[in-house]
C-alpha cells in the first residue's frame, strides 16, 4: 500500500519537531550547566576583589599623604624664592633712587 504524500509529510515534520524538540532541551541543560560555572567564576572574582580592596585603600591613604607633603613642601620653597627674590628687587629699587 502506497502512503498518501500528505501523510507521509506529516509523519516527517513531526518526527524533525520531536528532534528539534530534544537537541533544544540538550542545549538548554547544557547552558544552564555553563551558566553555574560562570556564576562560580564571578563569585570567586569577587572575593578576589574584595581582598584586594582594603590594599588598594591602604595605597590610597599612603599616596595622598605623600601628595599631601609634596604639595606643601613646593608651596613653602616657592614662597622663600619669592620673598627672597622680593627683598632683593627692594634692595635694588632703593639703589637707584
Amino acid at each position: 500500500m502506497m502512503m498518501d504524500v500528505n501523510a507521509f509529510l506529516g509523519i516527517l515534520l513531526l518526527i524533525a519537531g520531536i528532534v528539534l524538540l530534544v537537541v533544544l532541551i540538550i542545549l538548554g541543560i547544557r547552558c544552564i550547566g555553563i551558566l553555574n560555572k560562570v556564576d562560580r567564576l564571578v563569585d570567586d572574582v569577587n572575593e578576589k576583589m574584595e581582598s584586594v580592596s582594603g590594599v588598594l585603600g591602604t595605597i590610597d591613604k599612603i599616596t595622598d599623604g605623600i601628595s599631601f607633603v609634596t604639595d606643601s613642601i613646593v608651596t613653602n620653597t616657592v614662597g622663600m624664592i619669592a620673598k627672597l627674590f622680593k627683598r632683593k628687587k627692594k634692595k635694588y629699587e632703593e639703589e637707584d633712587f
